[in-house]
């Protein structure tokens, strides 16, 4: 009987534990040079514990708040909540390679060194704290976010789930920190763009708070230009089109006789209309007609018109990634097709490995561990997850989500949002061109789609890895800041 009361004291003691941890927040206090101009600041750490609409906690959000210092009235002073995507992905991403005050060192190619020679982070004077206090959100299942423990993780899963989950805990700091006065923005990246269109209809449409603008970094917007499930499908064919032409050019595979730019013109062109009909007519083609088409596009994109034609004039982007440069035994990257990598597995005709996640997320997983622990000082002995895994995950109703109808919904209720589209020329897991196709698609009256504001990046997926294209996404931000600020 004593035994069993001392075991039962231990476990209540190590449940007491966990609980303080979760409880416990950090603040220090920093500095980031931007412009040759000092912003300081104040970086909380900790968890937020969400409550269900019965006031009982349903799981432990983990976040970093850094709030400009010595600033007289907060409402004057804009808020951004940051999130990547996945699903699964935790914010270190951003943290570390964009917005936030520390980043990764990172070469001109988007590149870390690996296994870098040391974990300390430098100075980001593309930091956006300039212009916006910032939090970094991790949804559940991500990062250090989990569950309170008799609570299952499945109900944070999916779209609906989580953009109630990443609502509610906006809606719940926002107020304990007393921030609804202030202007309120979003910024997502990948999937994060999925979410950031459902959080601002959820956040619209349940609490009545309004978001002055949202960045939406390569987008996942139309899961129909994304998907590749099938040769049924032609729009991820039509979508993917001008970027193997960007990576073609890139790797000398081809050489157009014009300029880049006017180059990838004529293929956009191209994709929308013989690409487009070849494929709409399917078996109505005639094997001459088939071949010239895969002729055509070898001219292209570099593949040869065998393959394509074999292919049936579908080429998916993992066995592009597998074909340009299957000459030298070597695959390009999904998020940024310059990098390339010796294929560990020759003897298939795709692509599996990915060189520009590789050579970046030992880099990014090393610092935000080494950061949150030594100079954000938050005691934690949990395993970060900065990708993890949240499957099943629900992703709505039908077949591919599409969330432009929440994006214009947002816009018709709140008509002076602005919204930044940051793509990658480089990126095959988010297309630029299936970036324009879904927003193109949403039937804006002008007076709203003048509130959209497109960017391109000589980048990847992470563009923002690349130094200049950093520097370019900064600038880029603040206008958008600044228009729907009126400043």
């Amino acid at each position: 009987m004593k035994r069993l009361f001392s075991l039962l004291l231990a476990t209540c003691f190590i449940t007491f534990l966990q609980a303080q941890d979760t409880a416990k927040i950090v603040k220090t206090t920093g500095h980031v040079s931007i412009n040759n101009k000092t912003v300081n600041y104040e970086a909380t750490t900790g968890f937020l514990p969400l409550k269900n609409k019965d006031g009982k906690a349903i799981a432990n959000i983990f976040y970093v708040a850094y709030i400009k210092s010595d600033v007289s009235d907060v409402r004057t002073r804009p808020i951004t909540f940051v999130f990547n995507g996945g699903p699964g992905s935790s914010s270190a991403w951003l943290h570390m390679g964009a917005i936030g005050p520390k980043k990764v060192v990172t070469t001109e190619y988007g590149k870390a060194e690996i296994p870098p020679k040391t974990y300390n982070l430098v100075n980001n004077d593309q930091c956006w704290l300039d212009i916006t206090d910032l939090v970094f959100i991790d949804p559940v299942g991500c990062g250090f976010s989990k569950p309170i423990e008799e609570e299952k993780a499945e109900q944070f899963y999916g779209y609906e789930n989580d953009i109630h989950t990443i609502g509610d805990f906006i809606n719940q700091w926002t107020g304990k920190n007393k921030r609804w006065g202030s202007p309120k923005f979003l910024a997502g990246e990948s999937y994060g763009t999925t979410r950031a269109c459902g959080v601002a209809d959820y956040m619209t449409d349940i609490y009545n708070m309004y978001f002055n603008g949202i960045s939406l970094i390569s987008c996942a917007l139309d899961f129909e230009t994304l998907r590749e499930y099938n040769t049924n499908q032609i729009l991820p064919y039509i979508c993917n089109l001008p970027v193997y032409a960007e990576l073609a050019i890139y790797h000398e595979v081809i050489t157009p006789e014009k300029s880049t730019n006017e180059f990838i013109e004529d293929v956009e062109d191209f994709a929308l209309n013989e690409y487009a009909v070849a494929l709409l007519k399917g078996d109505l083609l005639s094997v001459s007609e088939k071949y010239a088409m895969a002729k055509k596009m070898e001219s292209l994109i570099g593949i040869n018109a065998d393959i394509i034609f074999d292919h049936d004039l579908r080429i998916p982007s993992g066995q592009f990634r597998k074909f340009l440069l299957d000459k030298q035994n070597l695959i390009i990257g999904r998020y940024d097709g310059r990098l390339t990598m010796p294929d560990p597995m020759n003897n298939r005709d795709y692509a599996y490995e990915d060189p520009s996640f590789t050579e970046i997320a030992g880099a990014v997983s090393a610092a935000f561990n080494d950061y949150v622990r030594n100079e954000l000082n938050y005691p934690i002995d949990d395993r970060f997850y900065l990708i993890g895994d949240v499957r099943p995950w629900k992703y709505g109703d039908g077949k591919y989500l599409n969330v432009t109808p929440e994006l214009g919904y947002s816009l018709s209720v709140n008509p002076n949002m602005e919204i930044l589209v940051a793509n990658g020329r480089y990126d095959l897991a988010t297309s630029y061109f299936g970036t324009s196709y879904a927003i193109n698609h949403m039937n804006l009256p002008s007076v709203l789609r003048n509130r959209i504001t497109f960017t391109y990046y000589n980048g990847g997926h992470m563009m923002y890895l690349v130094p200049s294209e950093l520097k370019k996404l900064k600038e880029d931000v603040t206008k958008m800041y600044n228009r729907s600020l009126g400043l």
